[in-house]
């Protein structure tokens, strides 16, 4: 079965910390709503250094990323399906889907 990532961009930091439990009491209930589709579930991200053309280091990132799940599903469509669920969308935040792609000589 094809597997899709899901790509967390942006999004608002709750108010208040009760706001912050809530919204994620509420990303752990969509995470269990995948079911076996959540390959790799959740994946924060923190710390962004970028490596330049040159070699040379900066801190952070270029991209507002910060996490990403990944989910198998029938099609893209079904993907999208399951992304349209994330309350990652209600903090003002967007997500980006695109299908894995298999390397040659994998698995």
């Amino acid at each position: 079965m094809p597997q899709y990532v899901i790509v967390y961009l942006g999004g608002d930091q709750p108010s208040s910390p009760e706001q912050g439990q809530q919204h994620f009491a509420k990303y752990m209930e969509w995470l269990s709503s995948l079911g076996a589709a959540a390959v790799s579930p959740a994946n924060p991200l923190k710390d962004t250094a970028t490596v330049n053309p040159d070699g040379s280091v900066s801190a952070g990132g270029n991209s507002t990323m910060s996490g990403y799940t990944i989910v198998e599903a029938d099609s893209m469509e079904a993907a999208l399906t399951l992304a349209k669920a994330c309350p990652f969308l209600d903090l003002g935040g967007s997500l980006e889907v695109s299908e894995l792609m298999e390397m040659p000589g994998q698995k």
